[in-house]
């Protein structure tokens, strides 16, 4: 792909490190791209990575991770963009794999990582770990990936239930991750209902986007503290630039417990919807020549008024005389 300088989505992004005085291992890139010289359909590689693995190694396998899947994206033939995201995330998953044996200060990295790929007006996405990413369409909100954690599990399993997992000490055992010694498992479900079998999820891929859509990629240090609903909310009321930083805002009021990354894209409308409609003058005539007809207007009923007063006195000196 050939990157370009403008993306055709609205794109806007924030991240905070909390307020628990942890450093920010969270990273992020969104990219924006042509597919080829010939094929000029825009493209925006959104990637998300949360680090785990204490020390400086989460912030390491984040950057890690977030380089090289849009690295090998780029490089890669966009013909099956779902297998070019698995291929890239499995591809990231072996360096910071090689990177944390060979520097024993990283041993046991890792980090999670979601990736929304918008290719013209149609979106791929593949994740492991916990980090999401939301579709906000209209008045709804729909969370598109599934947390790879202990808690999901035993939900899914229905060993706990929803009102269980508040404060569970397994909150937060991650199940996938880039770094991980176990053959990686890249998600590739869009689940557009949690009625949707794991095929029709995975049928969901190229899902078609409509004007006025927003994506939402988000940490876990979000969605901890702020509800499903909520960043509905907030994605509404405020203006769209600012959305990330109010959803950030809002989980740092709540104790900030984790670092937060927000980022959003959204499918704008056509440039001739909201193109300004300017009205030219017609040719060869100047803005004074057509103010003129309404001044001319303006003498005509004054003459006639004064005619019509002379011929009033006129009529009353001859009824006198």
């Amino acid at each position: 792909m050939i990157p370009v300088e403008h993306a055709h989505l609205k794109i806007a992004a924030a991240t905070h490190p909390g307020m628990q005085g942890k450093p920010n291992e969270d990273r992020y890139s969104v990219s924006a791209y042509r597919l080829t010289s010939d094929d000029r359909t825009p493209s925006v590689l959104a990637i998300l990575a949360d680090g785990i693995g204490g020390h400086r190694g989460g912030e390491v396998a984040a950057a890690l991770a977030v380089a090289n899947i849009n690295q090998y994206v780029a490089e890669n033939s966009s013909t099956h963009p779902i297998q070019i995201l698995k291929q890239a995330l499995t591809h990231a998953n072996q360096i910071i794999l090689n990177h944390s044996r060979r520097d024993p200060s990283l041993n046991g990295m890792g980090t999670t990582c979601v990736c929304a790929w918008v290719v013209g007006d149609q979106l791929y996405a593949a994740s492991v770990g916990d980090s999401r990413l939301y579709l906000q369409r209209g008045v709804k909100i729909i969370r598109l990936t599934t947390d790879h954690t202990w808690i999901q599990e035993a939900l899914a399993q229905g060993t706990l239930t929803p009102d269980q997992t508040a404060g569970h000490p397994n909150a937060h055992i991650i199940r996938r991750f880039l770094g991980s010694q176990n053959a990686l498992n890249p998600d590739t479900r869009l689940r557009l209902s949690p009625a949707e079998s794991d095929d029709q999820a995975e049928a969901n891929q190229g899902l078609r986007l409509l004007t006025g859509d927003r994506l939402v990629l988000c940490t876990d240090g979000l969605t901890d503290l702020v509800k499903d609903a909520e960043i509905l909310d907030v994605l509404r009321i405020n203006r769209f630039d600012l959305s990330p930083t109010y959803l950030v805002n809002l989980a740092n009021q709540r104790g900030g417990h984790d670092n937060i990354t927000v980022i959003t894209m959204e499918v704008p409308q056509p440039a001739h919807i909201t193109r300004p409609i300017r009205l030219s003058p017609q040719p060869g005539i100047t803005p004074a020549q057509k103010a003129r007809p309404s001044i001319v207007s303006w003498l005509r009923v004054m003459l006639l008024l004064v005619a019509i007063i002379l011929m009033g006195l006129l009529l009353v000196y001859t009824f006198i005389h």
